[in-house]
């Protein structure tokens, strides 16, 4: 297993630097990749004091002040949103489990919309109200999901899949009622329905990367039982894995990972669902490798989201979550039309 994980994981990391690297040079500004190489590790103590600047003054603002931040915070995002995926579908042994289909994003999306509009974001202990009051509304609503779907103590995926449409339903008119309402805040709300990184500076940066960190590390330390737990709960439970606890620990760290990111950059769909089934078909069902993989695979695919976001129709930027919903939703339908084939032995 280490060795496939330092393969594959070395791999993800080569990906990973190309594509922060090129995502930082395109934009409005044309940014040479030896420039950023230069002032970045310019930035760097005792490093930088070797390397004579020679790039434009206008091109480290544009670096380090308005791109480096938005591409960071989308690797966070990313990876918040992937791990949390991984962590829903392991613990709940459904592949159609994330964030945005059950629901969890539209809730905490809805915490963070009514304090907006009552204009108290700030009022409980900071910056920190925000992911703390996303987190308490997307665990009410993951409960309610897991309720609804819930059929003699077992959770069919046709259930959890129409309990997640049935809550996001409800909660985005909940949302839509309070952006009607709205008069100064109307922009800031809209922001959270359709999700983006624009106006997003380092505090929100800093803000976010405690949760995916420890998050991480909580969910990843899972992954060993995680693997028994696909063999089935009463399995499981003979192997002396203790699968209440387990269920609990994950889906409240992977709401509390999802929470965080839609803190930050409101509903940004599909992220959770495509970036682990990938990981899952290149390197198999072990979840001590689709955890760290989905986190790489994340931060990967929101990067290169947020790019087509704001460069396709620039100077018009598209919001986040409207590009990975165009790719998501297909792969979703796949995923459900494959689902159905093996059900029925391979008919439709």
């Amino acid at each position: 297993m280490s060795k496939k994980l330092a393969g594959y994981g070395g791999l993800g990391i080569i990906l990973l630097i190309a594509s922060f690297l090129l995502c930082l040079g395109i934009g409005a500004v044309k940014l040479p990749v030896m420039d950023i190489v230069q002032i970045l590790l310019h930035r760097i103590p005792w490093i930088g004091d070797a390397i004579t600047p020679t790039w434009s003054p206008a091109f480290e603002q544009i670096l380090i002040k308005v791109r480096l931040p938005r591409i960071i915070l989308g690797m966070l995002v990313g990876a918040a949103l992937a791990v949390a995926g991984s962590g829903f579908q392991g613990v709940l042994r459904n592949p159609l489990a994330d964030p945005y289909t059950l629901g969890v994003s539209s809730g905490a999306s809805v915490g963070a919309a009514v304090l907006i509009f009552f204009g108290i974001q700030y009022s409980l202990v900071g910056a920190w109200t925000l992911p703390l009051v996303a987190f308490f509304t997307g665990i009410l609503t993951l409960w309610g999901v897991l309720s609804l779907a819930r059929d003699g103590g077992k959770i069919p995926t046709n259930s959890l899949i129409l309990s997640g449409v049935v809550m996001q339903s409800f909660l985005g008119a909940i949302v839509s009622f309070l952006t009607a309402m709205s008069k100064g805040t109307v922009n800031e709300i809209l922001f959270w329905t359709m999700g983006g990184l624009s106006f997003r500076g380092w505090s929100y940066t800093l803000m976010l990367l405690p949760y995916v960190l420890i998050g991480f590390v909580v969910i990843w330390s899972c992954a060993r039982s995680l693997n028994i737990l696909a063999l089935g709960e009463r399995q499981a439970a003979h192997m002396g894995l203790h699968v209440e606890r387990l269920k609990l620990v994950t889906l409240i760290v992977s709401t509390l990972l999802t929470a965080a990111a839609v803190s930050v950059s409101g509903v940004i769909g599909f992220v959770g669902l495509v970036t682990p089934h990938i990981v899952r078909l290149i390197i198999g069902p072990d979840y001590r490798l689709i955890i760290p993989l989905s986190a790489i695979g994340g931060a990967i695919f929101t990067m290169w989201c947020d790019l087509v976001a704001r460069s396709i129709l620039a100077p018009i930027e598209i919001p986040l979550g409207i590009v990975t919903a165009f790719l998501g939703a297909p792969f979703f339908a796949y995923l459900l039309y494959r689902n159905k084939k093996q059900r029925n032995g391979g008919k439709v």
